[in-house]
């Protein structure tokens, strides 16, 4: 339980309130001045704070969406600790369409940065700083590529207890237990003592319904399973038990040519599977495209013109895969949008 004030970009925070703070990044060769907006919201008791970022990478906006409904939610006056809510962290890549800043750096591989480096490490070392060191917990929101799809999946490091406990919390139905990643910012988080997760889902560019109640869901899940929210009142259906997968590999097209996919994400996948075919123009050559294991199809690329080498599917791997694919269906049906029920309901994203 954290006592301490909490100080952000100079400005105190006070028990009970909310308040939007805008954290300096520079300026544009314009002159025009660039802030990363930051939403805080404090609880009028004591306890853990937690940190949520998205557009880490500028083209995934999903964690943007759900950051917003999560800061609408009723729940929060009964908030105990605070939430730290940074929608947009790389705001040059997200104003450009793009994942990265303006130097083509990666963000996410340039944590925990300095504050005399590039562009990127500046920004990297300012989030640091001003968010991470002052968080006890932290969620990390991303998609995937542009025309990669993921299916919803939170990825964490599993020897820590504490990250154990948040990830399966988070109640999707696939836990990657994935090694940290340098420069990235859940490794420079680990490296604070601060547990984080990274949830994936969805597509670049691209608002994913499914993957945005369930990112909603899952993030008020772990606030309650810190004893940020109280628990729920209303009588649930038994959880789904998450998946845990200890590695996975991505397929690649053998050769250039327009792709037949065949098998939707979550779709549970053997050793020869087809997985799909790829042909050229007129048909005379085709290659197919098979799974060397068995798993289940975390990821998969939507453009069907592909070159040779391209990453086409992603297959996760597991000890047990049996009775994923109901899981994985439980969990679509779950969170599909509902009927508007008024005209003052919020209507989903499609």
């Amino acid at each position: 339980m954290v006592e301490e004030s909490l100080i952000i970009n100079k400005t105190t925070i006070k028990r009970g309130t909310r308040t939007t703070i805008d954290l300096p990044a520079g300026r544009l060769y314009t002159h025009a001045p660039m802030t990363i907006p930051v939403h805080v919201v404090a609880g009028k008791k004591p306890g853990p704070r937690l940190f949520l970022s998205a557009a880490v990478h500028g083209d995934e906006i999903n964690g943007v969406e759900i950051i917003r409904r999560v800061l609408k939610l009723p729940a929060l006056k009964q908030l105990k600790g605070t939430l730290l809510a940074v929608p947009i962290v790389n705001i040059h890549g997200l104003i450009s369409h793009s994942r990265y800043l303006p130097d083509r750096r990666d963000l996410n591989r340039s944590f925990p940065g300095t504050d005399k480096g590039s562009l990127a490490a500046r920004l990297a070392h300012l989030f640091m700083t001003e968010i991470v060191a002052k968080s006890t917990h932290g969620i990390d929101l991303h998609t995937g590529a542009i025309h990669r799809s993921n299916l919803p999946q939170v990825r964490a490091n599993l020897d820590d207890e504490e990250t154990n406990r948040m990830a399966r919390a988070f109640l999707v139905p696939v836990i990657i237990s994935s090694n940290l990643r340098d420069g990235s910012l859940r490794e420079s988080a680990s490296e604070f003592g601060i547990p984080t997760l990274l949830y994936e889902a969805g597509e670049a560019l691209r608002f994913d319904e499914v993957g945005i109640r369930a990112g909603v869901k899952g993030i008020v899940n772990v606030m309650r399973t810190l004893g940020m929210l109280p628990a729920s009142r209303s009588r649930s259906k038994p959880q789904i038990e998450p998946v845990v997968a200890r590695s996975s590999s991505w397929v690649r097209a053998p050769g250039s040519g327009i792709l037949r996919a065949m098998v939707p994400l979550g779709g549970r996948v053997k050793n020869g599977t087809l997985l799909g075919v790829v042909a050229d123009p007129f048909g005379e050559r085709e290659v197919a495209i098979t799974s060397t294991f068995g798993g289940i199809v975390i990821g998969r690329t939507n453009l069907p013109l592909v070159n040779e080498g391209d990453a086409l599917y992603h297959i996760a791997r597991f000890e047990d895969i049996r009775g994923i694919e109901a899981k994985v269906d439980e969990f679509q049906v779950e969170h599909s949008p509902e009927p508007i029920s008024s005209p003052h309901s919020e209507s989903p994203i499609i």
